[in-house]
């Protein structure tokens, strides 16, 4: 059977592929001029802040220990970012940097919960007020800074089997290459995750970028933002009842769907033979879902 093209046709083709092409490497230099402009704004904004608010003082936390595979490691903070990575050992290493300028670092305490699920590690401010700041596992406890400008960034090397949960208001989230499920949340930073587990993201102000090495998962996963894109890549294999909802923004699928329905803003349909439910969620952003590998 030939397949047989017009003359306009091939010629829209032909004008369309190298367009796309270019319009992408236009996209690409965009990124680079913006990450170039936020380094110059950062050096600028220390230059200012030593002049006006005195030097930088920094106090680091470190701390190497273990917890039973399969457990939940938390880490929970305010201001700063979490970044974690796969340990070669079997033990936990955690790196705490507290950074501040108007209060001591010094003041900012890094507490320790232990619990039936895991171990919960949080970045405790001193109280302001009557109400005591508490170190508790999960969206519990208190946690605030009352204009308190320390920053703690925790890095850390987690094991093979163990899971991982991150949550922060300011700052990003990144999870890279982990051997356990991994669960990121953030109000004012990107969610960034790649694990061999299951995987699930919630920020505000930032995108989300979720690789997950497994689709076994029970209870619905969600992937939510308000102004930022969404890319989820799943295996080629995967099974999942899939809900995809934005606003602003396109709506991407690498995967063949059965029962789709589709709209401007929506897109809804079955991977394989579905079963598991995957909730992509944004306002202002496209979203995108990947074959992983």
């Amino acid at each position: 059977m030939r397949v047989r093209f017009s003359f306009p046709a091939l010629a829209l083709f032909l004008v369309l592929t190298p367009l796309a092409a270019t319009q992408e490497r236009e996209r690409e230099r965009r990124r680079e001029v913006r990450e170039h402009e936020h380094q110059n704004e950062s050096y600028w904004h220390s230059i200012f802040a030593d002049f006006f608010m005195g030097p930088e003082k920094r106090d680091e936390f470190r701390w190497t220990g273990r917890i039973a595979p399969g457990a939940t490691l938390e880490i929970k903070g305010i201001n700063g970012r979490i970044t974690a990575v796969a340990s070669t050992g079997r033990e936990i290493e955690l790196v705490a940097l507290k950074r501040g300028r108007r209060h001591d670092p010094k003041l900012v305490e890094i507490e320790f919960v232990e619990h039936d699920g895991g171990l919960t590690i949080c970045a405790v401010y001193p109280s302001s007020d009557d109400r005591k700041n508490e170190c508790k596992p999960g969206k519990t406890g208190r946690m605030s800074v009352r204009n308190n400008d320390v920053n703690v960034e925790f890095s850390l090397k987690v094991p093979a089997g163990v899971s991982f949960v991150a949550r922060t208001v300011n700052g990003s989230v990144h999870a890279d290459g982990l051997g356990g499920d991994v669960a990121g949340y953030t109000v004012n930073g990107s969610v960034q995750l790649d694990a061999q587990g299951r995987a699930q993201a919630e920020t505000v102000n930032g995108s989300i970028r979720a690789t997950l090495g497994k689709v076994d998962w029970k209870d619905p996963v969600a992937f939510r933002t308000v102004n930022g894109s969404v890319r989820v890549s799943l295996p080629a294999s995967a099974n999942a009842s899939v809900r995809v909802e934005t606003v602003n923004g396109g709506i991407e699928s690498e995967f063949a769907m059965s029962g789709v329905t589709k709209t401007r803003r929506s897109l809804s349909g079955t991977i394989g033979s579905g079963g598991r439910e995957l909730q992509i969620n944004t306002v202002n952003g496209s979203v995108a879902l990947r074959r992983a590998g």
